[in-house]
């Protein structure tokens, strides 16, 4: 339900509305339609996912005489790599802010073509520059990705389900990790050196088609709509999404009391958000900076650079890679989906603080039996496996906590400031640091990359424990007053609320 208040400010493109819209999307009922949403929108990660890892374990391949392509195992998995997450962090920042301005839906179906026509070009490539150019544009699609989707999947879902919903959807990427994996091996093995790897790229644009059609039935986020002055729209929409549920639940719907008003805007100025950010969620930005460091160095080292390790120090064949990276996935994606109900229940600082610290000392556990020689190929892979099975359900809740504890205009931008900003620092840096050290085929190089990782993760748990916020079951307006919110209102049996003077959410008055 919408009320529409006259405009009294200059400063505005449209009046004043008190709607609940929010409410309504968060007591809906788990449905069918929620399905729709995650697999309209969540399977992009299986995109990326398969991304990282046919490139980790194409490098050798890549590298052989007759690829088509001048290019050596750690340019792929240094160079290569760094070009991807540097076309990531650009893309997250150009389409996040786009992504606020114009709207979520748009901005995921575009994103989603840059990504599919550079996968295909890469797979087309016949010199590294090409082959860099177009992993940096790919790169350019799924960082716009991160910020788009993030923020339409966070807006759509009911509060009571976020954590888990959110962890399992990032989680994906290890299905796609998975998928990488395998199929690697026979186009490694059963095709010609200059066709194998061109065919490993061309099933990322298979499955990115596939996608596209699904998320056609993706709608806009409500949210978003009575945001930006189309609020007939978002009030139409939640009663078509109502109406849905309904149908498919058997259930009747209360309608909620719980209203907000704010006053409509066409944009919001980047200097607005950017202060919002940092000056007005000083803490919080330290957070996600913390959190996207942390897990961007490990992530993007490791995932880039396991088949070097497996190669330089254990020789197992580039075309045999892929296993290994099948069992480091199944851990990985395992992670998400068995924790994530904890971080709905037992809360968020809990659970982030204890799986980025656990996951960092158990690292360092895996650094030294590496370093004494205990390892072989598997055992060092099993170790992995419980490493990541809780550094992956970790990694997932940075993306949460960034896209849900700011206010909502400008969620898509903070997620992508927050991953370019840790993404640069760990990701581009991490996968070229990580190269260098296991090229020089010295154990200990490779320890220290191990340990690097490994206390990037323990510090940024220890912040978390520190300054982390209790999201869990909290509508995000709650958690973080939208900007263009004049006040909020219950009925007069609960009493008035408004902006919290901190403005960190809703307070009574």
């Amino acid at each position: 339900m919408v009320d529409t208040v006259s405009n009294d400010s200059g400063t505005t493109s449209g009046g004043a509305i008190r709607t609940n819209v929010p409410a309504r999307l968060d007591r809906l009922p788990w449905a069918r339609w929620h399905w729709l949403i995650i697999i309209g929108l969540g399977t992009v990660w299986i995109l990326d996912g398969l991304e990282v890892t046919i490139v980790g374990n194409l490098s050798g391949q890549l590298a052989k005489a007759g690829s088509g392509i001048h290019i050596t195992a750690s340019q792929v998995s240094g160079f290569g790599a760094a070009s991807y997450v540097a076309g990531a962090c650009v893309g997250a920042l150009f389409f996040g802010w786009l992504t606020d301005r114009f709207g979520r839906k748009k901005l995921f179906m575009i994103t989603l073509g840059v990504y599919l026509t550079a996968t295909a070009l890469t797979a087309l490539s016949f010199d590294s520059w090409w082959f860099f150019l177009f992993r940096f544009l790919t790169g350019l699609g799924i960082g716009g990705e991160y910020a788009a989707i993030n923020s339409a999947i966070d807006e759509l879902i009911p509060a009571r389900h976020r954590g888990r919903i959110d962890l399992a959807i990032n989680g994906t990427f290890w299905l796609g990790a998975a998928i990488g994996a395998v199929v690697t091996i026979p186009v490694l093995n059963d095709f010609p050196v200059n066709v194998g790897w061109r065919l490993a790229f061309g099933l990322g644009v298979v499955l990115g088609l596939v996608i596209l059609l699904v998320r056609r039935n993706v709608p806009e986020s409500p949210r978003w709509l009575f945001i930006h002055g189309r609020h007939q729209e978002a009030e139409d929409l939640v009663a078509d999404i109502e109406q849905k549920v309904e149908r498919e639940t058997g259930k009747q719907l209360d309608a909620p009391d719980r209203y907000i008003t704010i006053r409509e805007r066409r944009s919001i100025g980047l200097w607005t958000i950017a202060r919002t950010l940092f000056a007005s969620y000083p803490r919080r930005s330290v957070l996600g900076l913390a959190l996207f460091i942390g897990q961007a160095f490990l992530y993007n080292a490791i995932t880039f650079g396991f088949a070097q390790i497996l190669e330089t120090f254990f020789k197992v064949p580039s075309g045999s890679t892929g296993w290994y990276y099948l069992m480091i996935a199944v851990g990985n994606l395992l992670g998400p989906l068995l924790l994530g109900p904890l971080f709905d229940t037992v809360g968020r600082r809990t659970m982030i603080s204890g799986t980025y610290v656990l996951s960092g000392v158990l690292l360092l556990g895996t650094a030294l039996l590496f370093h004494s020689g205990s390892l072989s190929a598997l055992g060092l892979t099993l170790c992995w496996c419980v490493v990541l099975f809780f550094a992956s359900a970790g990694a997932s809740s940075a993306y949460l906590t960034v896209s849900e504890v700011f206010p909502m205009e400008t969620r898509a931008l903070a997620i992508a400031v927050f991953y370019a900003i840790g993404t640069a620092a760990g990701g581009i840096t991490g996968p070229l640091l990580f190269a260098k050290l296991v090229g020089t085929g010295k154990v200990g190089d490779t320890v220290v990359a191990f340990i690097i990782g490994a206390v990037l993760m323990v510090a940024a748990g220890l912040v978390e424990a520190a300054i982390g916020v209790k999201a869990e079951r909290r509508s995000l307006e709650d958690l973080a007053t939208p900007l263009t919110a004049e006040d909020a209102e219950v009925d007069a049996a609960s009493g008035r609320v408004g902006p919290r003077p901190d403005g960190g959410g809703l307070a009574t008055v």
